[in-house]
């Protein structure tokens, strides 16, 4: 694993010193590259102040996301639907309070096993970030992992990076990203990070590492990459 993040990170750093530089703001709060997850979390105030309602098919009429992660899925089911793939945004924006909700819901339906590989904590959640979309197809019950199985969620695994968004929780990638499969759920990072993570296939958290590598490596180990 060391060896790999190294190469990685070595591979960021033939982009150049200047644009490596440069993701130190995207890994930070408000930035699209800023990681959430078990061990990195978001304070109970945070809400993001450009939140838009997408004009897609959606669930519900309070479907947000940020601006311009709204802009990238608007694109995104339109081409799907150019394609006879009809998506339809099942869950954006939570605040910290809604998943507060949503996680004691599920603690009480289905147990502490359950929740700690489906459900994130308060605070823990992607969605609080306004750049995470669950998706889903229309005539469905709620959001399953079959999903993945079908002809919208393979379009969108192999077709979401064109768009800026990946695929945050592949079921290889449990023991990094600490949850269990999601094929319905995308993470917006802008789309020059997600060819790049779509290239390399590995999890958020994997690339977001190799980024911070970059940024710390040595004149010797920088030489080494040019």
């Amino acid at each position: 694993m060391l060896n790999r993040l190294l190469a990685l990170a070595l591979t960021v750093m033939t982009l150049g010193q200047g644009v490596v530089a440069g993701f130190e703001d995207e890994m930070s709060l408000g930035g699209y590259l800023f990681l959430v997850n078990k061990d990195y979390r978001i304070a109970a105030d945070y809400v993001p102040d450009d939140l838009v309602m997408p004009d897609v098919k959606r669930t519900s009429g309070s479907v947000m996301m940020r601006k311009e992660a709204a802009r990238a899925l608007e694109q995104m089911f339109e081409a799907a639907k150019e394609e006879k793939i009809n998506l339809v945004a099942a869950s954006g924006y939570r605040s910290y309070q809604t998943q507060r909700a949503i996680y004691n819901r599920r603690l009480k339906a289905a147990g502490k096993a359950h929740v700690d590989r489906f459900v994130a904590l308060p605070g823990a959640s992607e969605h609080q970030l306004g750049l995470a979309m669950d998706v889903t197809r229309p005539k469905t019950d709620g959001l399953s992992r079959s999903f993945g199985q079908t002809k919208e969620g393979q379009w969108l695994l192999k077709n979401c990076y064109r768009f800026g968004f990946i695929l945050r929780y592949k079921e290889e990638w449990e023991d990094v990203t600490g949850y269990g499969y999601e094929p319905w759920h995308i993470r917006y990072v802008g789309a020059e990070h997600a060819l790049r993570i779509q290239e390399w296939d590995v999890p958020f958290e994997t690339y977001v590492e190799a980024l911070r590598a970059a940024q710390g490596m040595t004149a010797e180990q920088k030489e080494a990459a040019e």
